[in-house]
């Protein structure tokens, strides 16, 4: 299984990165986990769009869905006639949400360019078993984790403290968890994302052997994040670089 970071920038796109967007790919099916704002332009960079399996939505907020407005577009008017429908993992009312986001109408939306499906707490997806449970968070969002051939990857999406991460995170080789606000900051707001002690908490509670650290916003320091989350957490901790290139 190879993981790809496409966009890694917490709530906005940063100077340097998308907003959120990673490439799981395995047996020749490439599953892109959120496509947020900028990501649709470094995916091509590692991915023809012809060649994505599905898409799998973590929640819908902009930075982790809107760039399927773009897909939307690309997959309409594809220079050789209309690609195939791409099916689209997300919460409930995804469709809806992107038929707005584009002002389309509510019928047919983009449904008839990409095949959106709800969650369910487990469903395959080409080769891959993919599991979610659901996270807190301001809107309806979801952890995802991806099995393939005895390797798991846990990706947290936007999530507040949770057992919920750490419990689907058990037994995974990575966990893939967001560090967008700053630890010991008083105006930290609850249930909206997590500190970087607080993700290398939850990776260490799960019992992971790899953290990578995610979802930094720009007026933050992405290496400064990864280091405080060394300090609760005992195994190797990398840091989401645009196209990070990681082999389970």
């Amino acid at each position: 299984m190879r993981f790809t970071v496409l966009g890694c920038s917490g709530s906005v796109p940063g100077p340097d990165s998308p907003a959120s967007s990673y490439l799981v790919s395995a047996a020749g099916f490439n599953l892109v986990l959120d496509l947020g704002s900028g990501a649709l332009g470094a995916l091509q960079r590692h991915l023809p769009i012809d060649e994505i399996g599905a898409i799998a939505l973590s929640h819908l907020h902009p930075d982790h869905c809107m760039d399927l407005c773009g897909l939307y577009v690309s997959v309409k008017y594809w220079p050789s006639g209309p690609l195939a429908r791409i099916p689209v993992y997300g919460p409930a009312g995804t469709a809806l949400r992107m038929a707005r986001a584009y002002d389309l109408p509510d019928e047919p939306g983009m449904q008839n360019e990409l095949d959106f499906r709800g969650w369910q707490q487990t469903q395959q997806i080409g080769p891959f078993t993919v599991r979610t449970v659901p996270v807190p968070h301001p809107v309806p969002a979801y952890a995802i984790r991806v099995e393939y051939d005895g390797k798991i990857l846990v990706y947290s999406g936007d999530t507040g403290p949770t057992e919920a991460l750490v419990g689907l995170a058990r037994g995974a080789d990575v966990l893939l968890c967001e560090a967008a606000l700053r630890d010991g900051d008083p105006n930290n707001p609850p249930d909206l994302h997590l500190t970087a002690a607080e993700a290398g908490d939850h990776a260490k509670r799960a019992g992971v052997p790899r953290l990578i650290v995610t979802h930094v916003p720009p007026w933050f320091d992405r290496e400064a994040q990864a280091e405080a989350a060394r300090r609760t957490f005992p195994g190797e901790v990398l840091t989401a670089v645009p196209d990070l290139v990681h082999l389970l």
